[in-house]
């Protein structure tokens, strides 16, 4: 069996396992390389167990710990070209362990089969990953998208769970104290998703076949977990989804310390 088990998400870090209880790849490490390694062991995950990182684009919250920890476990690193090149211009790079950049026809690492697809948001060459394991089991990560684009759609039919973004309500962002530039990129088609936005495609995800979220990325200063799970759920209910028989619905904590972690 697989899990997902994401480590931190916010808009101060973020990174996510995917994989078994004996192998398995982050998606991103955006936090320290000693938080990342905490809370790696408050989910009873091995740093050993890391097989490859994937990063999804070259921000601060996705890369932060990235040099240290990819150094310290000599654990490979892929990325979209453009992502590769924004994180050499950075200093983020190391003789101390490979960078690669990912095909559009992906990876096989630790017998997991993974894949990018195009993501909308202002950074080089963002990315999201199609996640395929042994079992015949898929995980889709999509987060920091401006919007859902058919893209994200494509690569998201048949996936078991899909970890997505819920950034913001809209309300509380327009009414908060982020300068007005700051409220318009994130608001833009290139900057994050909203719950509302979220919201209305999870319908149509479970349409398709998915029947586990995971909410994430979730705003600290313009988003409530509660609210965020809200949304989501009341859009489902609307078209007549119930949580727990149609769907299963979580959201990711800022720190996880072993309170959500998703088999699929």
């Amino acid at each position: 069996m697989s899990r997902i088990c994401p480590l931190f998400s916010s808009s101060k870090g973020n990174s996510t396992y995917v994989g078994t209880d004996k192998v398995g790849v982050l998606i991103d490490v955006g936090r320290s390389a000693k938080q990342i390694e905490k809370s790696l062991y408050d989910n009873d995950i091995s740093t050993d167990s890391i097989k490859a990182i994937f990063i999804t684009h070259e921000h601060y919250d996705h890369v932060q710990g990235l040099k240290v920890f990819a150094s310290r476990h000599k654990i490979k690193v892929f990325a979209s070209d453009g992502t590769i090149s924004a994180l050499e211009q950075k200093g983020i790079l190391s003789n101390n362990f490979l960078a690669s950049v990912i095909s559009s026809s992906g990876v096989e690492v630790c017998g997991m089969h993974i894949k990018p697809f195009e993501t909308p948001h202002d950074s080089r060459q963002s990315v999201g990953y199609i996640i395929d394991t042994p079992d015949n089991k898929r995980a889709v990560i999509a987060t920091d998208i401006g919007y859902i684009t058919d893209k994200i759609r494509q690569a998201s039919v048949g996936a078991d769970v899909i970890l997505i973004e819920s950034n913001h309500d809209i309300k509380m962002l327009q009414n908060g104290k982020y300068p007005y530039y700051l409220k318009r990129r994130i608001l833009s088609n290139s900057g994050h998703l909203s719950n509302e936005a979220c919201a209305d495609e999870l319908p149509n995800f479970v349409k398709n076949g998915t029947d586990k979220f995971i909410l994430a990325h979730l705003s600290q200063e313009n988003n409530i977990p509660e609210l965020a799970y809200e949304s989501s759920i009341c859009k489902l209910a609307s078209r007549k989804m119930v949580v727990g028989m149609d769907f299963q619905l979580v959201v990711a904590p800022v720190a996880n310390v072993g309170r959500v972690n998703v088999n699929f």
